[in-house]
């Protein structure tokens, strides 16, 4: 069973932006759904 749940997040697609598009460079089962760019973050990693 635990298998079955790790394999469907290691099989998820890339994250993408709403905004512009760009893959989100983050874990894909985070809330999240905008890159730093469309934010205006000041911090960048």
């Amino acid at each position: 069973m635990l298998m079955k749940v790790l394999e469907f997040f290691k099989n998820l697609p890339p994250k993408k932006c709403s905004q512009c598009g760009k893959t989100i460079d983050e874990q894909h089962e985070c809330y999240g759904n905008t890159c730093s760019d469309c934010l205006g973050a000041a911090y960048r990693h």
